[in-house]
């Protein structure tokens, strides 16, 4: 964000599964399945950041696809995640 600038996130809502592919910046997660693998929505040549907010339960991100570390997202609690194109994953924020 810069100053004097308004930043605009898009916001979408996605089915929990092994795989997913975000089209936004901010995904309301249903579902209960745990999430190895997210598929950013800027394009493979790029780093990123995005948002998932769990709304049905806790949703588990695991560590066996591009997430570095794997943690229990609790219901209705935003985790910001930024995507390294030099490591090709996602980091979660603590």
């Amino acid at each position: 964000m810069f100053p004097g600038f308004t930043s605009k996130l898009s916001e979408s809502i996605l089915a929990s599964a092994t795989s997913i592919t975000v089209k936004s910046d901010i995904v309301r997660v249903t579902g209960n399945t745990q999430i190895d693998t997210i598929i950013g929505n800027f394009g493979g040549g790029f780093s990123g950041f995005l948002v998932l907010i769990p709304t049905d339960g806790a949703v588990t991100l695991g560590a066996g696809g591009n997430i570095n570390v794997g943690i229990a997202m609790g219901q209705n609690r935003a985790v910001f995640l930024v995507y390294s194109k030099l490591a090709a994953k996602w980091f979660i924020n603590s």
